[in-house]
């Protein structure tokens, strides 16, 4: 048989017919077979499997080898011997990859006889021998992929496995790509990635393998040898270094004596060469730990000498999409530290031009981020080394439609960034080492894509009485999710280090449907967290109602609830809101549907419980929006199909299905800049006598002016409270008439809640790409809000008012307009007006839900806080409408607000003062950045904001805290402080016993701020490098 085979492999005869016949050779593998026989059918597919001269002759002897050995398989054990292996292993093909795919699938067909064992303890002797002769990389990672299959063959013992673990080091510093080219380069990278993949397997599951690997990997790279340059390969294994090693690793390396000056050099020019590596990660963080590192022990000489050496080097890698984070991070770093000489920014300045130009012509969203921070870095440079007009017009040329930070700005970050304040700043490599900014507020740990989460806590913790009341809580010995909520925010309020790292509460709280480390929409998060917190403590209440009431709150704690309540309810009645959750309290409010049959005038109504209103995008821009109603706006829309998905959550307790109320047409389409494109640029009073009747603009009409055509939260809002004609697919079930009938839908708020959560439809899905799209149009905001609400005791004849009976549907445009004019029935309907104030925006950045990233615009706001009431702005007692109050008193107070710095960005770990002005301006700035959900706060009467309440800041006032959350923030606090303090001894030892005294010109001789941040806008960019990287 064997024979046969080897002659038709061959043979001249067509390839279909020899596939046939060794089909059938394979098939014969199940008769009963000599031992000889099998034999040689094990030789032969092993010689066509390693010696194969082409593809077809290599694939038929491992099918041959796969189906005789599973059939044969005591005559395989017998064939596949150590004497077989071991001649593979050191005969002159050893060095073929194709060797370890032959032992590899042998291995793979004896895994269950005994004969394994013996072969893989040849094996572990055998992979120690190969990886010190050092395999090129083709080699090396498949002898990687074999050992990662079979981890049995690892070298065994502490000894040897370190061994091993070193000699891999030492082996992917030789490293080299086989080509140039694109293919040839993945193949490289692929490799590289399999052999430093195996690393880390044993370091994770031997760490004692780990400090001297590390010790290798330093040993090689600070090799003073110049015939000799490492790979930057090695920049593979930086990923899987913890980086909780930061701080020991680089005070280790900084103090040590036996490491020289010129090495040093050596190892940080080869690191900053890593940043090269494609798929690093973490690189720039450990180069800029080293350079401060170095800094702290006051070795310039080798921060000068590598910056000049290297900042060239660094400024080119910004070409690169892929390494180009990594890269500003590293430049921002060596060129704001680098300050009593311009000679490192002068190096890059003819470049600067060049770069800007190309990225402002390509557009994309991430060179819109990267401009912003370069023009800033470049500014922060130009301000500090003036006098060089000659070289800084053309950059001033190209970077003068960009944003310029204020001179206070650049004064902290330049201080914070000098050599001489790196010698208190050693442990700050890592985040969780910094104190609090000047905001005094504390960032949230990006645990993996979870910015949709952390904006949403920030919001929440920024709603003062919210915050309050949860902090007032009596929840000893209770592990609810509320209790976590507590604990989140006492160290949120409390702690004193930059950012708290909330995993207890996410892993609590996470939707058991959304996938860790993946990107969610944080309006359906949010709508999640409150529906949980709200039946939890329903469930608890139910529980508890059997036994006793206690009442365990001091009586500081019990005043304050008193008067929280007081203040949260002062015009509504307490009668029935005794059994209310705190989520109810706090952001339910109640929304009233009725529908009235056009036919035999009947009424029917509904209420449900919201947690927020979600907006959609009304179909063009409607001037006097305020002051009008809009009729049948499904007229205005033309026979352009658009869908307008308008829901409010209902968050309490009802099934999935029922967490939506539908309002508008119940069909589904599209909303994007196609469908816009033939909609009215906007809506005429027709006659200034009669506000109800409208006409369409012609399209030929002067447009209205950019400012003027962006719609507000207020046209999104009135378009929500439209009425709506049902007609058509779309006509209304009347059980008096029992049949379908035309109906007019009016949806009406009912009850106002405290906290006001209005959702922008951002997220449309296109039928035509079957994806969700991201409408990105532009949304003014405005700081005060009037939401109208039903008046109690208004009948509901009054609300749907009476339509003429001779309405005809086939009317259109101007004609259904003047029949639909509402009788004088409604006029006795006036709805109330309840003043709001803007609270908190989170912004999503980016052009999907699927992707981008969540931040948020919060500011303090009282439950006091009086809100301005406009003067000769009285709507029409007939319409329900929402008012936008633009008052100059009211942009007095938001200058006063911008001075006062009562708006902060809260963008994961970094938090930042900014102003309502860049809130109002993000899209304009930032296009793909855009508000998402809005929380308003209620204010309780009042006529103007008060000077002396800064302008709605409440200034501390948080309730005492329980005893057990007191005592764990106690504890944390003092265990940052004895991080700070034995960080501050080793600096002074390490101060005490430098030898360079050299201290560069150039730096303020006032002592550094306490912290510098990026400015609001566009993810909130900036030079804060170590915090940019959480991310």
């Amino acid at each position: 048989m064997d024979k046969i085979l080897e002659g038709l492999v061959s043979s001249s005869h067509p390839l279909p017919l020899k596939r046939v016949i060794v089909r059938r050779v394979v098939e014969s593998a199940e008769t009963p077979l000599s031992g000889a026989q099998c034999r040689a059918m094990f030789a032969l597919s092993t010689r066509l499997i390693l010696q194969g001269p082409d593809p077809f002759q290599r694939q038929v002897g491992r099918q041959v080898l796969e189906a005789y050995a599973r059939h044969h398989r005591a005559h395989f054990e017998a064939f596949f011997s150590r004497a077989l292996v071991l001649g593979l292993l050191q005969g002159g093909s050893g060095r073929d990859p194709a060797v370890l795919d032959y032992i590899q699938a042998g291995l793979r067909l004896l895994i269950s006889c005994p004969a394994v064992l013996e072969l893989f303890a040849l094996l572990q002797v055998e992979a120690l021998r190969l990886v010190c002769e050092g395999p090129p990389a083709p080699l090396c990672a498949r002898l990687c992929q074999l050992l990662g299959d079979f981890p049995q063959c690892l070298p065994r013992g502490r000894k040897l496995s370190l061994a091993f673990c070193q000699q891999l080091v030492r082996t992917m510093a030789h490293f080299q790509s086989q080509g140039t080219r694109e293919p040839e380069l993945r193949l490289y990278v692929s490799q590289v990635t399999q052999v430093s993949g195996l690393l880390r397997s044993i370091w994770k599951a031997e760490p004692d393998t780990l400090l001297p690997s590390l010790q290798e990997l330093f040993a090689v790279i600070s090799s003073t040898d110049t015939s000799f340059e490492p790979s930057v390969a090695l920049a593979s294994l930086v990923q899987h270094i913890p980086l909780q090693m930061i701080t020991v690793l680089i005070r280790s390396l900084t103090t040590d004596p036996n490491v020289k000056d010129a090495s040093m050099t050596h190892a940080l020019c080869r690191m900053i060469d890593w940043l090269s590596w494609p798929l690093a990660q973490h690189v720039e963080t450990w180069v800029i730990a080293l350079l401060k590192g170095l800094a702290a022990v006051q070795k310039f000489t080798i921060l000068i000498d590598v910056t000049l050496l290297k900042i060239e080097l660094v400024f080119n890698r910004l070409w690169f999409p892929l390494v180009r984070p990594g890269a500003l991070a590293v430049l921002s770093h060596m060129l704001l530290s680098f300050q009593h000489s311009p000679e490192a920014f002068h190096l890059v300045v003819p470049h600067v031009v060049n770069l800007l130009h190309t990225f402002k012509s390509d557009g994309l969203p991430s060179s819109t981020t990267f401009l912003v921070q370069l023009a800033e870095l470049i500014h922060c440079m130009m301000y500090h080394y003036s006098g060089f007009p000659e070289l800084y017009e053309p950059i001033l040329e190209a970077i003068k439609e960009l944003p310029k930070p204020s001179e206070e700005k650049i004064k902290l970050v330049l201080n914070q960034s000098a050599w001489t304040s790196q010698s208190n700043s050693l442990p700050s490599c890592l985040s969780r080492f910094s104190g609090k900014s000047e905001t005094g507020k504390t960032g949230l740990v990006n645990l993996g894509n979870t910015c949709y989460m952390n904006s949403v806590i920030q919001a929440l913790f920024m709603a003062t009485d919210f915050r309050r009341h949860v902090l007032s809580l009596n929840l000893n010995g209770c592990n609810s999710l509320m209790k976590k909520l507590q604990h989140l925010f006492a160290f949120l309020a409390h702690t004193q280090r930059e950012a708290y790292a909330p995993r207890i509460f996410f892993e609590a709280c996470r939707p058991p449907w959304f996938t860790p480390r993946s990107q969610q929409d944080c309006s359906e998060y949010l709508r999640f967290l409150l529906d949980r917190l709200h039946e939890e403590e329903r469930t608890l209440k139910a529980l508890s109602s059997e036994k006793p009431s206690e009442s365990t709150m001091n009586d500081e704690s019990l005043a304050q609830e008193i008067s929280n309540q007081a203040q949260l309810f002062t015009e509504a009645s307490c009668t029935g809101r005794e059994g209310r959750t705190l989520i109810e309290r706090m952001f339910g409010g109640k929304l009233k549907t009725s529908i009235c049959c056009l036919n035999c005038k009947s009424t029917s109504q509904k209420e449900e419980a919201f947690t927020d209103i979600s907006l959609a995008f009304c179909p063009g821009s409607l001037e006097n929006v305020s002051l009008q109603r809009i009729v049948n706006s499904s007229e205005v829309k033309g026979d352009t199909v658009v869908q307008t998905s308008i829901v409010a959550s209902d968050a309490f307790g009802e099934s999935a299905h029922d967490n939506f109320l539908a309002v508008g047409n119940c069909c589904e389409a599209v909303m994007n800049e196609e469908t816009f494109k033939d909609l009215p640029s906007e809506l005429n009073c027709e006659n200034a006598s009669d506000p109800f009747l409208y006409k369409v603009q012609d399209k030929d009409a002067s447009p209205k002016p950019v400012s003027e055509n962006t719609p507000s939260v207020t046209d999104l809002l009135n378009y929500f409270l439209a009425p709506e004609i049902l007609k058509g697919d779309n006509k209304y079930y009347c059980e008096k008439c029992a049949s379908l009938q035309n109906a007019e839908k009016i949806m009406q708020i009912a009850e106002e809640p405290e906290y006001l959560i209005l959702t922008l439809l951002r997220f449309s899905y296109d039928p035509k790409c079957h994806i969700r799209r991201k409408i990105l149009d532009n949304v003014s905001l405005p700081l005060v809000l009037e939401l109208p609400v039903e008046r109690t005791g208004s009948s509901p004849a009054s609300v749907s008012g009476g339509w003429p009976v001779d309405v005809e549907f086939s009317d259109t445009g101007e004609n259904l307009a003047k029949k639909l004019k509402p009788s004088g029935a409604e006029e006795a309907y006036c709805p109330r007006l309840v003043p709001y104030v803007l609270s908190s925006v989170v912004v999503h950045s980016g052009i999907s839900s699927e992707s981008g990233h969540y931040y948020s615009y919060a500011r303090n706001i009282t439950a006091s806080g009086r809100c301005h009431q406009p003067k000769g702005l009285a709507p029409s007692p007939s319409i329900l409408t929402a008012v936008e109050v633009p008052n100059t008193d009211v942009e007095k107070d938001l200058d006063d607000n911008t001075k006062s710095k009562e708006w902060f960005l809260f963008n994961d770990s970094r938090v930042t003062f900014t102003s309502f002005q860049s809130v109002q301006n993000i899209t304009s700035r930032f296009p793909k950045d855009t508000a998402y959900v809005l929380l308003y706060k209620k204010q309780h009467g009042g006529s103007g904001f008060s000077a002396n309440s800064t302008n709605g800041l409440w200034v501390n006032g948080d309730p005492p805290l329980q005893k057990d959350l007191m005592d764990a923030i106690t504890k944390d606090n003092k265990l940052y402080l004895q991080e700070q303090e034995l960080s501050a001894r080793t600096q002074a030892l390490q101060a005490a016993s430098a030898s360079c005294s050299f201290r560069p010109n150039g730096f303020d001789d006032n002592d550094p701020p306490g912290s510098c941040g990026p400015t609001g806008g566009g993810g909130g960019g900036g030079f804060s490098t170590i915090g940019r990287l959480v991310f």
